[in-house]
């Protein structure tokens, strides 16, 4: 009996013990399919911090390029204010009245030039059909020097062709001085505008040694923002000679062209008015 209890007590024993490690056996695979699955699930959690941190970068370059230029009236305002406004407006105010002279004497040539061939066939229709009164009418009534030459050339015509070679000559002469008349005022703003700009830029110099003595040292931000403010007003400045230029050699080709076709109808003018002395002396 004792022996029978004792095998009783060890068996029971024994069974307790084997169901105790497999409960810990179970809880551990438990716990391993706990960590393995946690260890799983961070790859994709980890995928998209990644894929928020790239779009959280990306999301500032791409709001940076769709950004808008920075107008270039603003651009060229604030560039002016840099360079100072003494020397600038006068820059500024040699351009608007090289300008306000440009668009006078390009007006004044457009109304100036004028088909002198169909003049001068109205002058000898007139001549031919009413006299020397009949043409210094037409002259009257059309525009430009042509006709105020070919009107004083036929107030001359009863005192000889040789009159009326010294009247359109003289005539010319007047109307050539009214073409050009303004033209030497550009030539002035030209010369003036880049001159006014070397000024700001000496001026500018001597303020940025002048800051540099004052500080005592030689300072990188001291020396630029004076070479930055001197060099603006001899940009523009150039920029103002070089916009009244272009303008000014337009100007001159017209006036030669105007100037040439006067020569060419006085000729032909006054080979008109030898052959109306010639027909009346007949």
């Amino acid at each position: 009996m004792l022996v029978a209890g004792v095998l009783f007590s060890s068996t029971a024993y024994a069974q307790s013990e084997a169901s105790a490690t497999e409960m810990e056996s179970s809880n551990e695979s438990a716990e391993e399919g706990v960590t393995s699955s946690e260890e799983e699930g961070n790859p994709a959690d980890s995928v998209e911090t990644m894929s928020a941190d790239e779009n959280a970068e990306a999301g500032p370059q791409k709001d940076s390029k769709e950004e808008a230029p920075e107008d270039f009236t603003q651009v060229l305002k604030k560039q002016f204010i840099d360079g100072g406004p003494f020397f600038m407006s006068i820059v500024l105010l040699a351009l608007i009245l090289g300008l306000a002279l440009v668009i006078e004497r390009i007006i004044y040539l457009t109304l100036s030039t004028t088909n002198n061939e169909r003049l001068l066939a109205k002058v000898e229709d007139a001549l031919n059909e009413g006299g020397i009164d009949a043409a210094k009418e037409v002259c009257r009534n059309s525009r430009g020097p042509v006709a105020s030459i070919f009107y004083n050339g036929l107030d001359k015509a009863d005192e000889g062709i040789e009159m009326v070679d010294k009247a359109i000559v003289s005539v010319g002469s007047v109307e050539n001085g009214k073409l050009e008349r303004g033209v030497s005022w550009i030539s002035l703003f030209i010369a003036l505008a880049p001159m006014l700009g070397f000024m700001g830029t000496v001026i500018g110099m001597i303020d940025a040694f002048d800051a540099i003595e004052a500080a005592g040292d030689i300072s990188p931000s001291l020396v630029a923002g004076g070479i930055k403010v001197a060099l603006l007003t001899t940009v523009f400045g150039l920029i103002t000679a070089m916009i009244l230029q272009i303008f000014y050699n337009l100007i001159i080709a017209m006036i030669d062209n105007i100037v040439n076709k006067m020569e060419d109808a006085s000729i032909a003018f006054l080979d008109l008015i030898a052959a109306y002395q010639q027909k009346g002396k007949k």
